[in-house]
Formats: C-alpha cells, sequence, structure tokens
C-alpha cells in the first residue's frame, strides 16, 4: 500500500472528483459513511456523543457523521467551532442538511468561555482540522484542542487528529496537538503514523477505505509504502517435487559469546523455520554443546576461542551470511569481523554487536558488500548515525546511509521500517507490543538469513522477514498475553504466520 504525501491526497481527490466523475460533497458523504460504518460497532445508544467540526471540509464529515449518528437515533450534540469568516462550501452544504433534523442539537461556538462542558463518560469525534495544516494551531482552536484534551472522555478523530502533520512535526507544538485514542484515517496511512513520537497523538488508528481513484494511486510516485501481505506473494517461492536441501541454500551465522548462547540458538531456529536447506552456526567451543543440543537440525562450526568468535577460515560454502547475535565486542571479534567484511563478496546481514563494532569503527561501513542489510534497534542506530530527536529525523538519517552504503536499513520496532539503497522506505504492518524482550532481534536476524539464503533478494529477505516476525508474534499474542511472549515463541509460530500468508 504507498503512503501519499497530504499534498498527493489532495491531489487524488481532485482526480477522483473528476474522473470518477463524483461530486466533492458526494465524496465527503462517502468517506463520512465509512467513518459511521466504523464507529457505531462499539457505540450504545445511550452514549452521549460530541462532535466537533471546524469549518474545512474536515468539518465537513464531521457534520456529516453526526447526521448519521442523529438518523440512527444516538444522543448528540454538535459544535461549530467559529474560527474563520468563510466555510467551505461542502461544510455549508452539510451544515444546511443536519439544520433540518428535528432532533439535531447543533450549536455555534465563537470563544473559549462557550466550549461545553465535556464529562469523562462521553465520546468526542474531532473533526476540526485534518490532514492540511503546515503550522501549529493558535488562539480559540487551540484552546478547543486543550479543552478536549483536558477532558476524560473518549476521543475518536476524523482522518488526522487536529494539529498533527500529515509528515514532519518537528517544529510542531504538542500540547496543541487532540490526543485521540482512535484515528479513522481515509484511503491510507500517513507517514506521520508512522512514528513513536505521534503515538499519544493518534491512538489506535484504523485506515477506511473510501474509494478515490486506484489508477491515480498506482501513476502516482511514491518512496514511502506500508507492507501488507499481498505485495510479498507475487514473489514467494513455492516449492517443487524434485526440489531437495541443496536447493535452498547454506546459511552461515556467526553469533553467540560465553553467557550468551541463546542468541544464537535463537537465531539458528528461526534461519531453519524460514525454509533455509542448511545452516551452520559458527560460535565459540564453549557454546558448543549448548548449540549442538538446542538445535539438532543444524551444524556447528567451532571458533578456536573458547569464549568467543576470533576467526572462520572458508566462508565459500555459504549462500548467505549473518554475524551479530550475541557476537561480543571483543578486539580479537573486531579484527574477525573486518577480515570478514573484506573477504565476502555477497550481501551480509550485520545485527547486535555486529552493528557496535560497525559504530566504533565507522570507516568500515565503506566496505561492506552492497545490498547488505543493518537490523538495528533505535539504540543502535544512533550508535552508527549519530542521535537522532525525533522518527522524522531518524528516517532521514537512515535514508542517507542505505543511499551512501548501498545498503537497507532495517529500523526495528512499531511499524519496523526497511529503508533502501534508493531511499524507499517501507514500514511494516504487523507487531505488538509484546515483542519488546529480549531475544526477539536475533529471530529476526535469523529470519531474513534463513530467505537470504534461498536466494531472495536482499529487500524481499527483508520484507518477508520483517512481515512475518510481526505475524508470527500476533498469532502469539492470540494465544498468550503480550507481558508474557517470549522471542521462543515468535520461532514457534513462524510455520503459522508462512502459511496465514501464503497458503491461504
Amino acid at each position: 500500500m504507498k503512503i501519499l504525501s497530504t499534498a498527493q491526497t489532495r491531489e487524488a481527490d481532485q482526480y477522483t472528483i473528476e474522473h470518477e466523475p463524483i461530486a466533492s460533497i458526494d465524496l465527503m458523504e462517502r468517506a463520512s459513511k465509512a467513518f459511521f460504518d466504523a464507529i457505531k460497532k462499539g457505540l450504545k445508544k445511550q452514549d452521549r456523543i460530541k462532535v466537533f467540526c471546524g469549518m474545512g471540509n474536515n468539518g465537513g464529515d464531521g457534520l456529516a457523521i453526526a447526521r448519521m449518528l442523529v438518523l440512527s437515533g444516538y444522543n448528540v450534540d454538535t459544535y461549530k467551532i467559529v474560527h474563520a469568516e468563510n466555510a467551505s462550501p461542502d461544510f455549508q452544504t452539510n451544515e444546511k442538511r443536519l439544520a433540518k433534523l428535528k432532533r439535531a442539537r447543533y450549536h455555534e461556538i465563537k470563544s473559549k468561555e462557550e466550549l461545553p462542558e465535556i464529562a469523562p463518560a462521553d465520546i468526542v469525534i474531532e473533526a476540526l482540522f485534518g490532514s492540511g495544516l503546515s503550522r501549529p494551531l493558535e488562539g480559540f482552536p487551540a484552546e478547543t484542542v486543550k479543552h478536549i484534551n483536558a477532558s476524560e472522555a473518549r476521543v475518536i478523530a476524523v482522518d488526522v487528529p487536529a494539529g498533527l502533520f500529515g509528515e514532519d512535526n518537528t517544529g510542531n507544538t504538542s500540547d496543541t496537538i487532540i490526543r485521540a485514542d482512535y484515528t479513522f484515517t481515509f484511503q491510507m496511512p500517513k507517514l506521520a503514523f508512522m512514528f513513536p513520537e505521534n503515538d499519544l497523538f493518534i491512538g489506535q488508528w484504523e485506515v477506511l477505505d473510501i474509494g478515490l481513484s486506484k489508477t491515480f494511486i498506482e501513476q502516482t510516485d511514491t518512496s514511502l509504502h506500508f507492507l501488507l501481505a499481498p505485495d510479498l506473494l507475487p514473489h514467494y517461492k513455492f516449492r517443487k517435487k524434485f526440489d531437495h536441501k541443496g536447493s535452498f541454500g547454506h546459511a552461515l551465522l556467526i553469533a553467540g559469546s560465553y553467557g550468551k548462547s541463546g542468541a544464537a540458538v535463537l537465531a539458528s531456529r528461526a534461519a531453519l523455520q524460514m525454509g533455509a536447506g542448511l545452516l551452520t552456526a559458527h560460535v565459540p567451543a564453549a557454546n558448543y554443546p549448548i548449540q549442538q543440543s538446542g538445535l539438532p537440525e543444524g551444524m556447528v562450526s567451532v571458533d578456536e576461542n573458547e569464549k568467543y568468535f576470533t576467526h572462520i577460515n572458508d566462508i565459500a560454502p555459504y549462500s548467505a551470511i549473518a554475524a551479530g547475535p550475541g557476537l561480543g565486542k571483543e578486539p580479537q571479534t573486531q579484527n574477525a569481523l573486518k577480515l570478514l567484511i573484506q573477504n565476502s563478496s555477497r550481501p551480509m546481514i550485520f545485527d547486535a554487536d555486529a552493528l557496535n563494532i560497525l559504530a566504533e569503527n565507522p570507516t568500515w561501513l565503506s566496505f561492506i558488500p552492497p545490498g547488505s542489510i543493518l537490523t538495528p534497534h533505535v539504540g543502535e542506530f544512533h550508535r552508527l548515525a549519530g542521535t537522532c530527536s525525533n522518527g522524522w529525523e531518524r528516517l532521514e538519517k537512515a535514508r542517507d546511509m542505505a543511499f551512501r552504503f548501498k545498503c537497507y536499513v532495517v529500523l526495528k520496532g512499531a511499524h519496523t521500517t526497511i529503508v533502501c539503497p534508493d531511499k524507499q522506505c517501507i514500514f511494516n504492518s504487523t507487531g505488538n507490543p509484546g515483542m519488546a524482550t529480549g531475544g526477539t532481534g536475533d529471530v529476526l536476524t535469523g529470519m531474513i538469513l534463513g530467505l537470504l539464503a534461498q536466494g531472495y533478494s536482499s529487500l524481499y529477505s527483508a520484507m518477508a522477514g520483517v512481515y512475518l516476525h510481526g505475524l508470527a508474534a500476533d498469532l502469539a499474542a492470540s494465544r498468550k498475553p503480550m507481558e508474557s511472549i517470549l522471542a521462543g515463541d515468535i520461532v514457534d509460530f513462524i510455520p503459522r504466520a508462512i502459511k496465514k500468508t501464503f497458503y491461504r
């Protein structure tokens, strides 16, 4: 799914109006009906609903939603926040439609003092400004936002919480942005939804299809995408009758140090669950019995050092290599990683301590094989690229890194982001907070390794690995509370995630 900019979304609206064709007021009605259908599932007839409307088209949506609620028998008060001399034409049309309803309670609010009391049990539908803002709210609109935020009511935003910019919110003012519990956005997610600092404002969100032109969306260029299962299916390789283990590659995992053998076991299990034909884990001598007994299906290459990685002889037999989980940063380990980079001509996967070693030796980044995959969490990325103040800045730095070093940067977190050498950005749609536990990153490394070993491209390996990783965690969360999810649970649910995605 494409993520379009605010400007492109406006163009999509206009293109739909001109080429469907459909009147703008009817397109607004369609969007409002989609919103109404989505929220009514969670409403009760006795709920007290307050709809706050600005005077633009987002406010027009709010008026149409209020009308639908009134006609369905809900207890609704609608408030027009008068912040300009003139309202948009579609707002005015919906204002007249609402006024015709005898049971409609419609109020014009012109000052802070006139704002209604909002009880904790109320439900607020916020339709003040939508996605078109480019500067922080001020004056009466800002006071309205603060008034709503000060209540304990449940807040549902129409399309975009008022005050939130669609893309970069670096210069925004946080106390003049609606803090919604739910946001129902139209047609496609907004880029701002992908950044952790905006979660406070957006809450849980859902995309509503309002029938914008598919032709326009398909023809519009964007570097931003939201990863869904259909994006993976066309390039998935289903197994053939005469395939054998040699058909699916030989993965090499360099991982583990004394006291961190679990990282190697988790990553190894994940690689095999993803379908790698063969797996060899290179571990220090002390970890040999743990690795061999923990995964009898895998092979083990034993380092000459007892406690950490120092050397590997021949990497020619392997179709893909990953390094880093539980590796440690001993000087000999760093030298061994440097030699590995110099000797490898194929894309590699760098995770955990391999990334920390690169951060301490930044000139080595210039020598990593093109198409390599880096999988940092926020802290690791900041060590690599410098501290970032927010998600927008982090994404821009990741784009620069991917472009400069011709690599793929997988920024781990909610909506894990795959940043490509051409600066394309792919945001993941799966996963949950239960993944915030030790070892889940090791599992992801193993999953991507298993795919890369089978001959998938670096991009597809990262996409499928990230998506299935999150989906396996979602399936685990359907069986146990998020607080109890372990990294091993994600490994256990990889087969079901594969089946759900590719074998429907």
